[in-house]
């Protein structure tokens, strides 16, 4: 070899030692326990990335990048590759600038060939994510290499993937955009998922400079499975694609605030579509959009569809492929549960149904011979409350699956003959707590609404339980669906729970927790038959014995309060429904029920009328009290709990007698304290003196 060619080679070796050498500076640094963070030798271990590093001294633009320049790298754990199945590719976790994770500005672009871009989104909680994978905030590390390049390292507890092309593409595809996205999608790994019907559609309305715009959004595009209803596909026109999109936002699944709607690009006077993610207990995602405001074409309603393929990275945002269309109302709330979620694709049901949200729910309608489905399918207009899989989980619910007829029972307690949205419960719940009937004889369910706008909390009673609206408004062509977090007529709570929870008695617990009268309706021992004025009950005696009421509200008072409540409260060794009653009292004229200090005695009749509700437009047979010479309607009869039974009464079991509060006939507990300390001073004086 030559004097020149030696020279060389040795400068060839020098040069491929500096660069291991400035790889081997950042991967001490990420193995060195005291430098990079405070955590235990034993904890940070298990973070070190090992396998990244020896991907990265195998790449030699990634070797030449950590030589040479300055660079931000984002460096997967070892647990993310565990879990990391697909091919990793190292430059697309680089980016050519070095920024602190304040610095992180909402795109860089990789070093990763194309340059496609890397988002950055910083959330409520202040986590930061770079596409889907989150920063872990404590394992950043600065440096600066041997050129003087400034160079930052963040540790990542996912692998970045970026777009991902077949084996045998024809095209070269790098850096797509949205609608190069949908133009080679055959050519792309996509879990066998085909988009042509949306394509087309997107072609037909001349919608493609919306796939097409810079920037950084969002895109949802339903798979070819969700468009096997002959009819579907023409629905979706230009208003329906711009539905699928969040411009100018870019969201990641696991970056996405739960159920925060954003305003999609079919937002306008006369059309208003909102499109938010959530995720659900098992881990699937969701998304759903909510035409808030409609038209002839685009009905009002929340549309349900799973995230089938998500986070797909294109270069002016991110794609997720949805199950079915946003915005399009065309099942029935039959269709919709026996399809979970309006999943037409026989080969996605069999694939993902056994999980889906309302397996449970129709698998119980199932196992009860149908029939309730049956009924369903006959309603012209109809709402269900569907308890979502987790609510089946409840402990009580197993011992009655083998009862049909309790069963049966429950299920009807599901269904409202009535289109019932949000907005038609906030009308009823303006002034009082709206109730509506269900499919069962003589069974109301109560509904409260709490707080304004998207912060609104929406519950349901039924039965005894109170359950929380989880989804509300899931719009079909005949009704809604309403997703709840409970089932509704089986008891969870004692008689103590249910007053602590139920918004229409609370004015009962308060006064009962003065005297500590609630103490004992915790008791599992005893079977209680509580008769509970509701707050509105309360508030009527405010009208008919004023001075009496205040009292009854003071803890000075508390032994009254106590009294009048003990009156209220039967015990036995079993309960009393309002069907025991009426009976007792056909044969015995009138029923005595053993309370704590005494007995009550009353009579319970069945009287036809509009006792819930005064512009209601049907009859029903509801429930009267009769008690010294009063007659008592019973708003809520046979509330169970797991200790006993509630009956909601419109009044309270009270006469003026029951608080004497004039004359100074009666000394408050303040009172007698103040009286006894003077009588104790003028003793003492005595005795001094």
């Amino acid at each position: 070899m030559t004097s020149s060619g030696l020279r060389a080679a040795a400068a060839l070796l020098l040069l491929c030692a500096a660069t291991f050498a400035a790889a081997a500076e950042l991967s001490d640094k990420l193995r060195d326990d005291s430098e990079l963070s405070q955590s235990t030798a034993k904890s940070f271990r298990r973070l070190m990335p090992v396998r990244f590093y020896s991907q990265v001294e195998q790449n030699p633009i990634a070797n030449a990048t950590l030589t040479l320049r300055s660079c931000t790298i984002f460096v997967p754990t070892n647990e993310a590759f565990q879990r990391y199945k697909g091919s990793i590719h190292v430059l697309y976790h680089i980016t050519t600038a070095a920024f602190s994770k304040e610095q992180l500005p909402k795109s860089v672009s990789s070093d990763m060939d194309g340059n496609p871009p890397l988002y950055i989104t910083k959330n409520r909680n202040g986590d930061i994510y770079v596409n889907n994978a989150r920063i872990i905030p404590s394992l950043s590390v600065e440096m600066t290499n041997r050129e003087g390049k400034r160079q930052v390292m963040h540790i990542i507890d996912e692998v970045l993937q970026p777009l991902s092309v077949q084996k045998n593409a024809k095209d070269n595809i790098n850096n797509p955009d949205a609608m190069q996205f949908l133009q080679m999608a055959e050519q792309l790994e996509l879990n066998d998922f085909h988009l042509r019907t949306y394509r087309s559609q997107v072609t037909l309305a001349k919608k493609e400079s919306v796939y097409q715009s810079p920037g950084a959004h969002t895109f949802l595009i339903p798979i070819d499975e969700s468009f096997k209803l002959s009819a579907r596909s023409g629905l979706v026109d230009a208003k329906v694609i711009d539905g699928h999109v969040i411009p100018n936002t870019v969201i990641f699944t696991a970056a996405s605030q739960h159920d925060d709607p954003k305003t999609s690009a079919a937002f306008e006077d006369l059309l208003k579509v909102t499109v938010s993610f959530f995720k659900q207990k098992d881990g699937k995602m969701y998304v759903k959009s909510n035409t808030i405001v409609g038209d002839a074409k685009h009905r009002e309603g929340v549309v349900l569809a799973e995230i089938v393929k998500a986070n797909i990275p294109v270069q002016n945002g991110v794609v997720h492929l949805i199950h079915r269309p946003l915005m399009i109302i065309d099942t029935t709330v039959t269709d919709f549960l026996k399809k979970n979620f309006g999943c037409n694709s026989f080969k996605f049901l069999n694939e993902n149904g056994e999980n889906g949200a309302l397996r449970k729910f129709y698998e119980v309608i199932m196992d009860n011979g149908g029939e309730v489905l049956d009924d369903i399918t006959n309603l012209s207009e109809v709402t269900i409350l569907a308890p979502s899989n987790d609510a089946w989980n409840a402990s009580l619910i197993e011992n009655l699956l083998r009862n049909r007829k309790k069963m049966r029972e429950i299920l009807n307690m599901h269904i409202i003959r009535d289109r019932l949205n949000v907005d038609k419960i906030r009308q009823k719940n303006a002034n009082m707590i709206a109730q509506v009937p269900t499919v069962n004889n003589n069974t109301f369910l109560y509904f409260n609404v709490k707080g304004e706008g998207t912060d609104a909390v929406i519950t349901v009673e039924g039965g005894g339980v109170n359950a929380t609206i989880i989804q509300a408004d899931v719009a079909q062509t005949n009704g809604y669906v309403h997703i709840i977090d409970r089932v509704l007529g089986v008891p969870h709570t004692t008689v103590l729970g249910k007053l602590e929870s139920d918004p229409m008695m609370s004015d009962t617990y308060k006064m009962g927790q003065f005297s500590h009268f609630n103490d004992q309706l915790n008791n599992t021992q005893r079977r209680f038959t509580y008769f509970v004025p509701r707050d509105k009950g309360w508030q009527k005696t405010e009208l008919d014995y004023p001075s009496a009421h205040k009292k009854l509200f003071m803890p000075d008072f508390s032994y009254h309060s106590k009294s009048i409540l003990e009156r209220h409260l039967a015990i036995a060794d079993h309960v009393f429904t309002m069907k025991d009653l009426v009976q007792y009292s056909e044969q015995a004229g009138n029923v005595v029920l053993p309370t704590f200090r005494d007995s009550l005695q009353l009579r319970v009749e069945e009287e036809a009328g509009h006792l819930h509700d005064e512009n209601a437009s049907h009859e029903w047979t509801g429930y009267v009290i009769i008690w010294n010479y009063k007659k008592i309607n019973v708003y809520r009869p046979d509330v169970e709990c797991t200790n006993g039974i509630i009956h909601v009464i419109d009044y309270p079991l009270l006469e003026e007698k029951d608080v004497v509060v004039s004359g100074g006939s009666y000394l408050t507990e303040s009172s007698i304290c103040i009286i006894l300390a003077n009588l104790i001073m003028i003793t003492v004086a005595k005795i001094l003196n």
